[in-house]
């Protein structure tokens, strides 16, 4: 029995190993027509630039720099009967014979260096002049001799130009005349149409049409002996993705709107933010730029059993382009921003969620429905989800308070941060609130609102802004006891009050004084004896006193004295 169990040992492993390599079947990329399908978009990035630039007889500008690889055929059709009036210098870094068959209006004048090995087949008007083949000299050349330059552009491989027979210089506002090379892709398109048998990528996918049952999976690899350096990404799909990059060292990743992106890379990425980048370091480790090692490597990385989309890029620029993803299964064509009207792409936003709590530890989250006592404090966690594998700190900038009914009232709302360890609170932050400013407010119904920054490596950006609503009721405080506040009128009005009332009564006093004359008290030196019969009267005169005193008087005074001499005697006996 036990060596039976032996023997089927290996045969599970087997089993095993067969069903791991076919949940992680791989794909073979092949090259992909007009370097688009329907995962993804690419576009080389080019010398070129844009003017509204005419000559003073009406002519345009135009500068063709064509360039070649060397499996590329050299012959190619210049179809430009339908362009507008214009001197069209071309140029061309092919040591081969190129063969031109070219067709043009009288209207168009073609210009060539005197060492060109252009050759073109067709009645046409071409000039030989000595002029520089490098860029920026060839620009001046033309700036100098014709007064300025309309565009520059850089073709590869060129199997047929053909003009649009648009007036270029009506697409651009006017003011623009300094033609300055940067790299772009999308000049041509408002004078040409262009075929090129140019093969930038090579992809594949072994995802279903119709599966949609886990994340899709996304990857670029872009070999070794390429010369690209700068990528930037812009994502479309509204599915959950992950991305998987994978370039030379030195290789730069830019990467626009991850609302619903997970990705790694050997590279460095800058992830593109409203008013800074973010500097993400490599994640990953991978040699080897072979599509099977790359794709098992993101397999792996990811968990995932299928490659919705493996790309491979090849090509002489330094910089491109890339549109990954597809809206709701339609063509990238109608997904992609066009080129005459790019669209700028929305900052990357954290998606944020604010959850209130009652108490200080955090353990008992707020209803929203619940009603607060505006004598309470309340306290808030902000936290977000992760952007890929990066972890981003946030910091709260300001709060506000907006009430809700027809005539809202709004209220800086300030607030004290709360500690929380990296551990306990990863991509989220804890601030506390005290609702007493709320306390006499009419309206009980709130939206709170907070501004975060998102930080990475001490460097910080917009993160956007979070709301929650807050309902409140109000606390009973009993009125303090009444106190009358006395402006400067009342107080004049109670001092002219009492100046009024005195007079008054003064002058009473006097009236009364009139009618009755001096009272006894007033006079101490007098007796009633004194007085005249006439008391009322004013003018009566008193009596003149004697200095003898009566005999009756002097006998009661020594009466008197006698009497009081004798009180110490009798008391002392």
């Amino acid at each position: 029995m036990e060596s039976s169990n032996m023997s089927l040992l290996p045969l599970l492993l087997l089993c095993l190993a067969i069903a791991t390599s076919a949940s992680q079947q791989t794909c073979e990329p092949v090259a992909v027509p007009e370097n688009q399908n329907a995962w993804i978009r690419l576009r080389e990035m080019l010398p070129g630039c844009w003017t509204n630039y005419t000559t003073q007889d009406g002519k345009e500008v135009h500068i063709l720099s064509l360039h070649y690889t060397p499996e590329a055929p050299n012959m190619f059709t210049l179809n430009m009967t339908a362009a507008q009036p214009m001197h069209l210098i071309i140029t061309t870094d092919s040591k081969q014979i190129i063969y031109t068959e070219a067709h043009a209006n009288a209207d168009v004048s073609f210009y060539v260096a005197n060492d060109s090995n252009m050759q073109f087949m067709g009645t046409v008007n071409v000039q030989k002049k000595a002029f520089p083949t490098d860029n920026e000299a060839i620009v001046r050349w033309a700036a100098e001799k014709f007064g300025g330059v309309t565009s520059f552009t850089t073709i590869q491989n060129p199997m047929s130009i053909a003009s649009t027979g648009r007036e270029g210089t009506r697409l651009l506002p006017t003011g623009s005349n300094n033609c300055t090379l940067e790299n772009e892709w999308h000049a041509l398109k408002h004078y040409l149409k262009l075929e090129s048998n140019m093969r930038l990528l090579k992809s594949c996918s072994n995802q279903l049409p119709h599966s949609h049952t886990e994340k899709e999976l996304y990857i670029v690899n872009i070999p070794e002996d390429v010369s690209i350096r700068h990528v930037s990404v812009h994502v479309i799909s509204e599915r959950q993705i992950s991305l998987f990059l994978r370039g030379p060292q030195g290789t730069m990743w830019s990467i626009h709107d991850p609302k619903h992106t997970s990705f790694s890379s050997n590279n460095v990425i800058m992830l593109a933010a409203t008013s800074m980048m973010h500097q993400i370091p490599p994640t990953i480790n991978i040699s080897t730029d072979s599509a099977d090692a790359v794709q098992k490597k993101a397999l792996d990385h990811f968990r995932a059993s299928t490659i919705t989309s493996y790309s491979e890029i090849r090509t002489n620029g330094t910089m491109i382009t890339l549109v990954l993803g597809n809206k709701d299964h339609t063509s990238v064509k109608e997904a992609a921003p066009t080129e005459t009207t790019p669209s700028p792409p929305s900052p990357p936003q954290m998606p944020l969620l604010m959850q209130l709590y009652t108490s200080p530890d955090y353990r008992s989250p707020l209803d929203p429905n619940t009603k607060v006592q505006s004598d309470k404090r309340i306290y808030a966690e902000i936290s977000g989800r992760t952007l890929g594998e990066i972890v981003l700190t946030i910091k709260v900038i300001n709060c506000s308070v907006r009430s809700k009914g027809s005539c809202p009232v709004v209220r800086d709302m300030p607030f004290r941060p709360e500690e929380c360890s990296s551990t306990v609170c990863p991509n989220s932050t804890r601030v506390s609130f005290s609702l007493e400013l709320l306390q006499d407010l009419a309206s009980t119904s709130w939206d709170l609102e907070c501004s975060v920054k998102l930080c990475f490596s001490e460097k910080c950006g917009d993160g956007g802004r979070v709301k929650r609503n807050l309902e409140v009721t109000q606390t009973y405080i009993p009125p303090p006891m009444a106190c009358i506040d006395f402006g400067l009128s009342a107080v004049l009005g109670i001092a002219f009050g009492g100046f009024l009332i005195g007079v008054l009564l003064i002058g009473a006093l006097w009236f009364i004084k009139i009618r009755t004359g001096y009272p006894t008290g007033l006079d101490v030196g007098s007796t009633t004896a004194n007085l005249s019969r006439c008391p009322c009267s004013l003018t009566s005169k008193r009596q003149p006193v004697s200095n003898n005193p009566s005999p009756s008087e002097n006998s009661s005074a020594n009466a008197s004295i006698g009497s009081t001499q004798s009180t110490p005697t009798s008391s002392m006996a």
